[in-house]
């Protein structure tokens, strides 16, 4: 996972690591993926997708 200090900058030193994100049309929002098996980890609230993730093609 990336470091992040020091807290309260909103500012991400490198990216997140064994994460990737995807587009899913049948919700219209971001979902996040584990790289090493696949599993679906988290899902965004709003239409924006996740800061620092790679994304998926």
């Amino acid at each position: 996972m990336a470091t992040n200090p020091p807290k309260g900058d909103d500012h991400r030193k490198g990216a997140v690591r064994d994460r990737s994100q995807v587009h899913s049309p049948r919700t219209d929002r971001w979902v996040k993926r584990d790289a090493d098996d696949g599993r679906f980890l988290d899902q965004k609230s709003d239409d924006k997708p996740f800061k620092g993730v790679r994304r998926e093609k």
